[in-house]
């Protein structure tokens, strides 16, 4: 007596192997389950970048952030009065009582020249590397006579025996020299504490550098008063100046050759990158920025107007890495269509288990890019990880569909497809039409492929 009960297993199991469409629901879920350790090899990688900017904060940190030079500042001291209604509580008396106040205005110098001379070099820590910089900054310039006619104060009431030059930067840390020179007289600059740390790496907190009390006869303006100023100061990836004076000349110089010129104003001279280094030069005028030459509220913050040079180290693997990623559901999903297209037109069986391992080597080439770009540039990486992993599923596929030619047509559709994803990524632009366009190729190239299927069939 036959066993029944074998019949609709049999049966369904010969559905499995011979149906189209049982075939593609298991594909499609099979490609959904890799997405599983797609999703970790994205965290991955975004742990890794995270760690490299961690690694990178606390060289900078230790060194010397970047530098921001916002100055130098005239700042001077006047009175102001306030009249405030008294009732004394005895005799309901009513009387006029007159308060003293100190204020301070601050004064940007007519002409400020910035010449800087910048000497990077690289910091490694581990597998992570850093710019950071020793510059040699001169600031020359003059200011002329402050005009206090916006607010109205007469001369005995400005306190031009307590006046100073004070210096804003984000970097006192690196501060090596620090000289002031106004006419003939020399200055020192000592650091003033404002109760401010900078515990974000994001946002720039500016430290203030000051003179004691200039000498009250250089500040009877019979011409104008000339400074100069020296500054040694160690600082990290990028360094930026905010342009106070009323015409702001600038000249940045450096040996570095992949500087990216950055900020609210940007050099005028073409030749400025040479195969030396570059030489950038800036002139700002003050009809050019919205802020005006003094400020009687304390100091504006004019961050967002300041210009400068990224000292950027250019190759950034992660974000290569992590962009490649992201074309993984792609890349599964066209290899499985292929196989699924050999299968169907040739006859040749292929069992999901064999899917599950061509999908485990397609996301393994994710994790042997991001290693091997660690140590090395990520062409070579993406060269390493590719042609492993196409030789492993060109292999692989020899033993599965017995042939020499559908293997080696397997190998070239990965070897296309890995081409293609490395172009796009490459691409800045144009990655986007380049991109739609290869998709629609693709598109085309199935469509006439899969003409040939009977798809009633299962």
């Amino acid at each position: 007596m036959k066993n029944t009960d074998t019949q609709p297993q049999n049966k369904f199991g010969n559905w499995l192997k011979t149906s189209i469409t049982a075939r593609m629901f298991i594909i499609g879920f099979l490609t959904l389950i890799l997405l599983i350790p797609l999703f970790f090899i994205q965290d991955l990688i975004r742990e890794r970048s995270h760690r490299q900017t961690e690694v990178i904060n606390e060289i900078n940190e230790q060194w010397g952030n970047e530098v921001l030079i916002y100055g130098p500042i005239l700042k001077v001291p006047y009175k102001t009065y306030n009249e405030k209604t008294v009732t004394d509580k005895k005799t309901k008396q009513v009387y006029t009582e007159t308060n003293e106040e100190i204020q301070y205005a601050f004064f940007f110098p007519e002409n400020l020249n910035i010449n800087s001379n910048i000497n990077p070099e690289t910091k490694k820590r581990g597998i992570y590397t850093t710019a950071v910089y020793d510059s040699q900054i001169t600031l020359t310039g003059s200011y002329t006579k402050p005009d206090f006619s916006d607010i109205e104060i007469d001369n005995k009431d400005i306190l031009w025996d307590k006046a100073k030059i004070i210096i804003q930067s984000s970097n006192v840390k690196g501060v090596n020299e620090a000289n002031l020179k106004l006419d003939e007289r020399n200055y020192e600059l000592t650091s003033k504490y404002n109760g401010k740390k900078n515990y974000n790496f994001n946002e720039v907190v500016l430290h203030t550098l000051e003179t004691k009390t200039i000498d009250k006869t250089q500040l009877e303006f019979k011409k104008s008063l000339t400074f100069n100023i020296n500054l040694n100061i160690k600082g990290s990836e990028q360094i930026r100046f905010i342009p106070t004076g009323k015409q702001t000349s600038a000249k940045i110089t450096s040996n570095w050759k992949t500087a990216n010129f950055f900020g609210e104003f940007l050099p005028y001279n073409d030749n400025k990158i040479t195969e030396n280094g570059f030489d950038a030069k800036w002139k700002i005028l003050d009809l050019n920025r919205p802020f005006s030459q003094q400020h009687f509220n304390g100091i504006p913050d004019l961050k967002e107007f300041a210009f400068g040079v990224n000292f950027m180290i250019p190759v950034d693997e992660y974000q290569k890495s992590e962009r490649s990623a992201k074309y993984g559901f792609l890349v599964i999903a066209l290899t499985f269509l292929i196989f699924f297209l050999i299968q169907t037109l040739s006859k040749i069986n292929i069992h999901p288990f064999q899917y599950l391992m061509i999908g485990l080597a397609l996301t393994m080439f994710y994790t042997l890019l991001v290693s091997i770009s660690e140590h090395s540039n990520f062409l070579k990486a993406y060269l390493i990880a590719g042609i492993s992993v196409i030789l492993l599923i060109t292999l692989y596929s020899k033993s599965i569909l017995k042939t020499f030619k559908f293997p080696v047509f397997i190998g070239l559709s990965l070897t296309a497809l890995y081409t293609f994803i490395y172009v796009i990524i490459q691409l800045e632009n144009y990655a986007l039409i380049v991109g739609s366009i290869g998709l629609f190729l693709i598109l085309t190239m199935i469509m006439y492929v899969s003409r040939k299927i009977d798809w009633n069939n299962g």
